[in-house]
């Protein structure tokens, strides 16, 4: 949409205009973000600008760029949605465990974010980092919402794409275990952190719990057994 808008309101050619797009996705993916400073939405503005600048050249646009921004943003939101298999999913396990959202990053964009696609009736809680004192990795917030779930930590289990933030968070916080979502599945032979898990897809969760179930089970088997003998 934003390419389009460049090309036809403001004269740009389709080259320059998808240059434009690539290097603010470039800043956004190094964006550090300290909300003391600056709200998010000037923030991504400057993202705009200059990568307005850097492509054309001249005297910096912020009007043009907040239009850039604001359109980028609400397409966004608008498309922004759960499957609905997830959904189905979510709906089938929260049938006989708690699920919890919990996601980093600043508070605005991601209540945005969660509104947009709706999710608030699929979780018992839903924490955002940006509103807490840490985010992930750190195991304070993983024990906050053990917390708010009314559960110990070696009862969760942490899903999520990060290795950085979620596998290494769940880790730190002596999580019963942790699965990676690793939708390319082309593991690097020195994977670090080590994940308990690996999945796909996040379809593939419900197997993943059964086969826990299944080995602590087993294990129980094992252990009432051993104590008969004893």
């Amino acid at each position: 949409q934003v390419i389009k808008a460049l090309q036809a309101k403001h004269h740009y050619s389709e080259g320059e205009a998808r240059l434009v797009c690539d290097k603010v996705q470039a800043k956004l993916l190094k964006e550090c973000h300290d909300p003391a400073k600056m709200c998010i939405t000037d923030l991504r503005i400057s993202h705009w600008e200059e990568a307005i600048q850097e492509t054309t050249g001249g005297e910096a646009n912020r009007n043009l760029a907040a239009e850039c921004y604001f359109l980028w943003k609400t397409t966004r939101l608008q498309n922004l949605t759960l499957a609905e298999d997830t959904r189905d999913m979510l709906t089938e396990l929260r049938k006989g465990l708690r699920l919890l959202l919990l996601t980093n990053g600043d508070k605005q964009t991601q209540r945005e974010k969660i509104e947009a696609c709706a999710c608030q009736p699929y979780f018992d809680a839903i924490v955002v980092g940006g509103e807490q004192k840490e985010e992930k990795p750190a195991p304070s917030i993983f024990h906050y919402c053990c917390d708010l779930l009314g559960v110990q930590p070696a009862e969760c289990v942490m899903v999520g794409d990060s290795l950085d933030t979620d596998i290494q968070g769940g880790l730190n916080a002596g999580l019963k275990a942790t699965v990676w979502l690793n939708k390319a599945m082309a593991t690097p032979v020195d994977t670090s952190p080590v994940p308990h898990y690996i999945i796909s897809s996040v379809l593939d969760l419900p197997a993943v719990l059964q086969k826990m179930e299944h080995k602590i089970n087993s294990n129980l088997g094992t252990d009432h057994m051993a104590s008969s003998n004893e």
